[in-house]
């Protein structure tokens, strides 16, 4: 039988709405995440199974063209660094999830070691796409990606040390930072398709769309960080103003990142299918 002490005492307790935006936030990552991973499987991996390697070209309408006919080493790199990020997608999502994390350790122990392999070879495979291969397509996006790299290099070390040391709080701050950072493309695609539509909506024209692919190069791991650093601050701090002011800004975020992850999932099917 309920006892009305413990009944009235959780009526009165303030709802944690830094969890709850956290939670939707998280149901939404791993969403986009996971639809991801099918977008590089279908697309990058079943050209590479077939050896077409010709239709990653398609993405020559963004001015970029991976694909070079005769250049063996630089197309396994690009392939290798593609289907990388489809397993950081798949194995990162799973690093989130608390069920996983507490029902089942010694899985999420080596699903970590394999996370950790995984994301330091696509920082080198992406080193040398920029620095050996390219050029990149602009010198702003090669010191973008080259940030990028270093940071999610420092990253992944710190959440390497904290765990050997067994400091689990600890760790877990890093692997979020890391986690964020090793997706930074997935961030570029998501946060410029719903640019894009909110710009279009609002009326502005193909310049405001570029000006922020510009800043985006930055922005796309750098604002996720600051984010998450908030969130940190937020959960640390005892004052309930500040814990709101940030789950509103959290939920902001989900909800622009949806947007672009419904935009980039169309834009991904006509990719696959050619259209």
């Amino acid at each position: 039988m309920l006892n009305p002490q413990t009944v009235e005492s959780a009526r009165s307790r303030p709802i944690d709405v830094l969890g709850l935006s956290a939670a939707a936030w998280l149901l939404a990552m791993i969403l986009g995440q996971w639809a991801f991973f099918y977008y590089l499987a279908a697309f990058y991996g079943s050209s590479v199974v077939t050896g077409d390697l010709e239709v990653w070209n398609r993405l020559i309408a963004f001015g970029r063209t991976p694909y070079v006919a005769g250049d063996s080493v630089g197309n396994f790199t690009f392939a290798s660094h593609a289907l990388a990020a489809g397993i950081i997608a798949l194995a990162g999502a799973l690093q989130l999830l608390p069920a996983v994390r507490n029902r089942f350790p010694v899985f999420h122990r080596w699903n970590g070691r394999l996370f950790l392999m995984t994301v330091l070879g696509l920082v080198l495979s992406g080193f040398y796409l920029v620095w050996i291969r390219g050029p990149a397509p602009t010198r702003l996006e090669e010191m973008a990606t080259s940030l990028n790299g270093l940071l999610i290099l420092a990253c992944g070390a710190a959440a390497f040390v904290a765990v050997r040391r067994r400091k689990s709080s600890v760790h877990r701050k890093w692997a979020l930072r890391l986690y964020l950072l090793s997706n930074g493309q997935w961030f570029v695609r998501v946060g410029f398709f719903a640019y894009f539509v909110l710009a279009k909506a609002l009326g502005h024209g193909p310049g405001t769309v570029d000006a922020f692919f510009q800043f985006w190069k930055f922005g796309s791991f750098l604002v996720p960080l600051a984010v998450l650093e908030l969130y940190f601050f937020a959960q640390a701090s005892g004052r309930r103003p500040v814990k709101v002011a940030v789950s509103m800004l959290v939920i902001a975020c989900t909800l622009v990142m949806t947007l672009g992850m419904i935009v980039f999932g169309e834009f991904s099917q006509k990719m696959i299918s050619g259209a």
